[in-house]
C-alpha cells in the first residue's frame, strides 16, 4: 500500500470500530490489529487514536453539514418542500453513512466541544430558526417561540433518525413522510398565543375559579356558561381548539393535494391569529 492508501485503510477500520464500540472502548492495539499493521504505523499517520478519531469526525461533520445546508438553502421553494427535503436529506445520509452517523451520535471525548454533533445540530437549528422567523412574520405570528420551535423540529428529526438507524422497518421516504406529516400539520395550526388548557398555573387558577363558582351557586351548567362569558379568552381558546380538531379531519381527507395544503396553511394561520 502507498502511504495514502494505508491512511484511508486506517480511517475505514477506525470508523467501523468507533461506530461499533465508541471512542473510549477502542484501543490503538485493536485498530492496528484490525488493519494488520503495527502500532507505530497508526502513530505515524495520526499520532494516536485521538488523531484518527478527529479525522473521522471531521469528515462526517463536513458531509452531513453540506447535505443539510444544501437542503435548507433554497429560499425559492415552498416551506413544506424545505421540511420534506431536509428530513429526507438527513435520512439519506444515515442510510448511506451508517457507521459515520453512529460515530457522530455516540459518546465522544470532550476535547473539542465546538466539533461535536450537538454543536452541528445547534448550527442547523439556527438556520431553521431563520426560515421560521420569515414565515412567522409573513403570517403575523409571535416570533417569541421561534428558537424553541426550531429546536423541536431538529430534535424530532434527528432522534427519529437515530431510532430508525437501529430499526429500519420502513423506507426513508415513508419515515420522511411521517416526520413531515407531524411537523407540517403542527406548524399549520400554531396559535398566536398558545396556552395549556388542563395543566400549569394558569389552568389551575381557572379550575379553582370554576370550582368556587360552582360551590357558591350550586349550578354547574350555568357556571360553565358564566365561566365562558367571564373569561372570553379561555372560551375562545377552547372553541379554537375544537375548530382546529375539525380542521384536522378535513386536512386528513385532502392531504394528498399539495395545492390545498398551501391554501389551508395560509387560511388556518390567519384564523389562529
Amino acid at each position: 500500500m502507498t502511504s495514502l492508501q494505508r491512511r484511508e485503510q486506517l480511517i475505514e477500520v477506525g470508523r467501523s470500530l468507533f461506530a461499533a464500540k465508541g471512542f473510549e472502548a477502542v484501543s490503538v492495539e485493536e485498530i492496528a490489529a484490525h488493519a494488520k499493521v503495527s502500532k507505530p504505523i497508526v502513530y505515524e499517520h495520526f499520532g494516536g487514536k485521538e488523531g484518527l478519531y478527529a479525522v473521522i469526525v471531521d469528515r462526517e461533520m463536513r458531509a452531513l453539514t453540506g447535505t443539510l445546508t444544501a437542503a435548507l438553502d433554497d429560499p425559492t421553494v415552498h416551506s413544506r418542500q424545505i421540511v420534506e427535503r431536509t428530513a429526507l436529506a438527513l435520512l439519506t445520509y444515515i442510510e448511506e453513512n451508517a457507521e459515520g452517523f453512529q460515530v457522530l451520535v455516540r459518546d465522544s471525548p470532550s476535547t473539542d466541544p465546538s466539533g461535536s454533533f450537538s454543536s452541528l445540530m445547534g448550527d442547523i437549528a439556527v438556520r431553521v430558526e431563520d426560515i421560521l422567523s420569515e414565515t412567522f412574520k409573513r403570517q403575523k405570528l409571535s416570533a417569541k417561540g421561534v428558537p424553541y420551535y426550531a429546536q423541536m423540529l431538529v430534535g424530532m428529526t434527528v432522534f427519529t433518525g437515530q431510532y430508525w438507524a437501529d430499526r429500519p422497518k420502513v423506507s426513508k421516504e415513508q419515515l420522511a413522510a411521517y416526520i413531515v406529516d407531524l411537523a407540517w400539520h403542527g406548524l399549520s395550526r400554531l396559535d398566536s398565543k398558545p396556552q395549556l388548557f388542563f395543566e400549569g398555573a394558569k389552568a389551575r387558577k381557572e379550575a379553582e375559579r370554576r370550582a368556587k363558582r360552582e360551590s357558591d351557586s350550586g349550578s354547574p351548567d350555568s357556571d360553565q356558561t358564566s365561566s365562558a362569558q367571564s373569561d372570553p379568552e379561555h372560551a375562545t381558546g377552547e372553541d379554537s381548539g375544537l375548530q382546529n380538531m375539525s380542521s384536522g379531519a378535513q386536512v386528513t381527507q385532502h392531504s394528498a393535494e399539495s395545492g390545498d395544503e398551501v391554501l389551508r396553511f395560509e387560511q388556518e394561520t390567519e384564523h389562529n391569529d
